[in-house]
């Protein structure tokens, strides 16, 4: 008798899920694009943030940090009289 072989474990995708509103306007448009490029709206919208999702799973380049002498343009100037 042959022996039967397993089936290799898959490994489960964890999705998280994120909402966000546009407005009647804004959807419109983006229908309307979708249909001319025969695209669907969730390809798009996957393929336009594609570019800031991938590659940062462990960690961020330093040069994507603000530098603190940046964050001092919005501090308030200190009264030295």
């Amino acid at each position: 008798m042959p022996s039967r072989k397993r089936k290799k474990t898959r490994k489960v995708t964890k999705f998280r899920k994120i909402e966000f509103k546009l407005s009647q306007n804004q959807y419109r448009s983006l229908m309307n694009y979708c249909k001319a490029r025969k695209i669907t709206p969730i390809k798009l919208i996957k393929k336009s943030i594609s570019r800031f999702t991938s590659g940062y799973e462990l960690h961020v380049p330093p040069q994507y940090f603000i530098s603190e002498k940046q964050l001092e343009l919005f501090k308030e100037p200190d009264d030295q009289d």
